[in-house]
């Protein structure tokens, strides 16, 4: 075989190569995307957890949210005021931090407390069993204790306790992955400064109510005759504070029949 043999196929793999290779330089510079350098600036400054608290899959998805103006520069509550403040200075805007609030479970109805149904096997999820029976117990606002919302909590501030979630505060940072992927609507995010709390989610009647469970509110409006500010009141069935009227002064609690108003 002669060398000329060789060369020649070789020569035309290689001018082939550069060809296509410049094809495809000038095809990347030509169909490239333009990435606002925002978003990786942003995407750092963010807490990196990915809860979904936000709204949206992940914190770079948030990101290009902000930079779109699709989602506000204090949009996460888990980064707290420092991290609002710096997404402030990177989009060249002011910002304040959101009130900072942490999640609460308002269900008291554990075990021995509210009455159950039946017991829900197999796969141990909320949404499938709200889908299929509506959980376990009597009450269609209880807490299936099922620990859909430990799975989707990236904190570890979420553990299911006698039955019922239960929220660890020193570990909460408010960023609301609970609240959103709860079927039963029952966990809520409080202000921190918060210092009484309804621990109860029932719109059922208060007959209801009393035989479905030995704790939960019945709406009989005691609490809301008592308070001096006029910060609870009962809305559809439950009583509901209203924290920026609230002064902590405990009477509510302290007249509830139920003891479903607890201090925190």
């Amino acid at each position: 075989m002669e060398l000329t043999e060789i060369l020649i196929p070789v020569g035309i793999f290689a001018a082939l190569g550069i060809v296509l290779g410049i094809l495809l330089a000038v095809a990347s510079r030509l169909f490239a995307v333009k990435t606002d350098e925002r978003v990786g600036q942003i995407t750092e400054a963010l807490p990196g957890a990915n809860c979904g608290g936000c709204g949206y899959s992940g914190c770079a998805a948030l990101a290009e949210a902000i930079v779109k103006g699709e989602a506000p520069a204090n949009a996460c509550r888990a980064g707290g005021e420092s991290c609002a403040k710096r997404i402030g200075e990177i989009m060249g805007v002011a910002v304040r931090a959101q009130t900072p609030v942490r999640a609460r479970v308002l269900c008291s109805g554990g075990c021995g407390r509210a009455k159950e149904k039946c017991r829900c096997e197999g796969v141990q999820d909320c949404i499938a069993a709200d889908r299929m029976c509506g959980g376990g117990k009597v009450c269609s606002s209880g807490c299936m204790g099922l620990g859909s919302c430990v799975e989707a909590c990236r904190y570890d501030a979420l553990h299911v306790v006698d039955g019922v979630a239960a929220v660890d505060p020193a570990k909460c940072t408010g960023c609301g992955a609970c609240v959103q992927i709860c079927p039963k609507h029952l966990i809520a995010l409080v202000p921190v400064t918060a210092r009484y709390l309804v621990d109860c989610s029932s719109h059922e009647p208060g007959a209801q109510t009393r035989a479905a469970c030995d704790v939960g509110c019945i709406g009989c409006r005691i609490c809301e005759k008592n308070c001096p500010a006029d910060a609870v009141h009962v809305v559809n069935n439950c009583a509901v504070i209203d924290y920026e009227k609230c002064t902590a002064c405990g009477l509510c609690a302290s007249k509830c029949p139920r003891k479903v108003i607890v201090r925190i």
